[in-house]
This record gives C-alpha cells, sequence and structure tokens, in this order.
C-alpha cells in the first residue's frame, strides 16, 4: 500500500513511453488504490519530444483538481523543474534510476568526482528531498539510496518489477529437428556493463566443447572480438534483437535460462533484480541469478532458481554443466 493514493486524486506523470512495462505497472496500482487519476504522457517515440509533450501539458494543467502527483519514469527531470506547482500537494515518485548511479557508478561515463558528477549527485539528493514517498524497486536499491543521498527510511517503499504476462507466460514450443536432443541455454540483454555479458560469453565459450548444449545469446554485440567469438563458436546462436513475441516463444524453447547480474566490479549489479528474472519467472523456466542480496529478496535456491558467484565463470559453467546432466539421467 503507497501513501498518499489510496482514495486519492492522483496526477500520473512519466517521461518514458506510456507502454513501458513500469508504466504499466504503476498505472494498475493506481486503479486498484486512487479515488481517480488522470495520466500526463506520451506515445512520441523520441525521448526528447516525449519530454517536450510532458512539460507542455504540465504547463497548461490546474493542479487544484488532484491531491497527489506520482512521478514515474525519471522524476530527475520532472520534480526540480516543477516542483513549484506541486506545492499544495502530496509528491510521490518512483525512483527507478538514479542519474548519478547510472552514469557515474555504472556506465562510468561521468567521473564521480567530476564537476558533471557532482551536478548529477545534486539533481538526485534534491528531487529525493521534495518527495513524500520513494518508490523503489528493491529494498537494496533503497538502502543505497538511503545511505548516499540521505534519504529518510520511512519514506521508502518497494514496489518489485513484474513481466508483462500478457506476453511472456507458460507455453509448448517446437523445436527445430536440429535442437530437438539439445540442452538448450537462453541469455538475453541490452548488453550494459552490469550486467556481466563478459561472464556469460566467457562460459558459453568454454561450453562450445559440450556436443549437447547449445547456447542462445540475444543481444547487440558491439564488440568486435565477443562477436567474433559467438560467431565462430558452432553451438552459439546469436541474434542481435527479436520482438518480444518472438522473444517468448525463445524463451519457452530454453532448458536453462540466464538471469544475472553477473558482474562482480559494479555495485548497482547487487542492488538489483534484472527485468529478465521476473520474465523467466513468468514463464515458470529454470535460471541461473549472480548471488546478491537483492535477488535474495524474492528468490529461494530450488530445482529451477539456482545461485552462483558473481563474476566467476568457472561457476557459471559448472552449474549450466549440472542441469544439463540432470536433464539427461
Amino acid at each position: 500500500m503507497i501513501p498518499y493514493i489510496r482514495g486519492k486524486k492522483v496526477l500520473f506523470i512519466t517521461t518514458k513511453n506510456l507502454d513501458y512495462i513500469r508504466n504499466t505497472q504503476e498505472r494498475v496500482l493506481l486503479e486498484e488504490q486512487a479515488l481517480s487519476f488522470d495520466v500526463i504522457g506520451s506515445r512520441h517515440k523520441s525521448y526528447f519530444f516525449r519530454l517536450l509533450c510532458v512539460y507542455g501539458r504540465l504547463a497548461a494543467t490546474r493542479m487544484s483538481f488532484y491531491d497527489t502527483v506520482f512521478i514515474g519514469f525519471a522524476p530527475q527531470l520532472v520534480l526540480p523543474f516543477w516542483g513549484w506547482k506541486f506545492r499544495k500537494m502530496d509528491v510521490v515518485i518512483d525512483f527507478f534510476i538514479s542519474l548519478y548511479d547510472t552514469l557515474c557508478c555504472d556506465r562510468k561515463a561521468v567521473g564521480e568526482k567530476s564537476f558533471l558528477g557532482r551536478i548529477l549527485h545534486k539533481i538526485d539528493e534534491v528531487t529525493l528531498r521534495q518527495a513524500k514517498v520513494v518508490i523503489c524497486d528493491t529494498k537494496a536499491h533503497g538502502c543505497f539510496f538511503s545511505e548516499e543521498f540521505r534519504v529518510e527510511q520511512d519514506k521508502l517503499h518497494t514496489v518489485y518489477l513484474q513481466a508483462d504476462k500478457a506476453i511472456y507466460y507458460p507455453r509448448p514450443v517446437d523445436r527445430p529437428d536440429d535442437l530437438k536432443d539439445k540442452f538448450m541455454v537462453l541469455y538475453f540483454g541490452s548488453v550494459l556493463p552490469l550486467q556481466g555479458v563478459d561472464v556469460v560469453l566467457k562460459a558459453m565459450n568454454i561450453l562450445k566443447r559440450e556436443k549437447d548444449i547449445h547456447c542462445v545469446f540475444i543481444g547487440p554485440i558491439a564488440d568486435s572480438e565477443w562477436k567474433k567469438l559467438v560467431l565462430e563458436a558452432g553451438n552459439i546462436e546469436y541474434i542481435e534483437w527479436l520482438p518480444q513475441e518472438k522473444l517468448a516463444e525463445y524463451i519457452a524453447m530454453s532448458d536453462l535460462c540466464l538471469a544475472g547480474h553477473f558482474c562482480n566490479d559494479i555495485q548497482k549489479a547487487k542492488r538489483t533484480i534484472p527485468g529478465k528474472a521476473y520474465i523467466y519467472q513468468a514463464m515458470g523456466k529454470p535460471m541461473i541469478l549472480g548471488d546478491n542480496m537483492a535477488n535474495r529478496e524474492l528468490f529461494m535456491e530450488d530445482d529451477k532458481t539456482y545461485f552462483v558467484e558473481m563474476g566467476n565463470v568457472r561457476a557459471l559453467v559448472d552449474v549450466i554443466l549440472k542441469c544439463s546432466k540432470n536433464k539427461g539421467e
């Protein structure tokens, strides 16, 4: 139950595309808890034009009708600039992404102590300070925000991500004839550093010696050396991108799915649950998770869920081989 939403008239604002899964999830939450709600967002493909559209509608919207403003994706792009307009309202934000943590600590695009890094830190801090309620995707993430940005613990509420069950659900899918007797291992991702894609690809490279294992890697590999390795390995099928419906079919065909995160060098990887884990769970697929505090908030080790030490290629290979052997027995 999110404070300041139940029985309230809510204005929901997002700068992300309206069909983004987190937006869909939060709109369902508002349908269940709010007295009524309106949405300010945009379906424009360009983020820049979506932002302009949101700003334009905010300028034209009278706030006196609403009790609460709920800012979804990227409240840092709304609250510091429009907070004056919400001064008589209760403010709830989904702090799904920290600009400072993402750009400075995760992607290393900006130095943590640089001028721009300090600006990003300040924007996050100001955004969090102006909100009465801060929604986080994991408890571990909330603890980080509390310590790094001096957020009061009683402001923090965890709402875990969910898979789109209209797309991702258990189903039988026929495999091609040449894969019917193979143990199929799948990984998909956007190839961000915290995902530990290097660990996945090194493990798949070792597994190319296993004739009964077929690996599927779905994601844009920019590094030509990695792409060369994948393309030369006979048992690794490489696909750069798939629409969600086709991706769901590949997941359904798989015997084991790699969730992660597997990077051991980026702290954010230990504080977040990979979105693909929710998808694999919704489809009832066995999966391998990185052993971290965020994943263990929701998942327990059992016959469909395996944990491996993050950054440990050999440990990942061993679990895959164990699962392959267990299926063959």
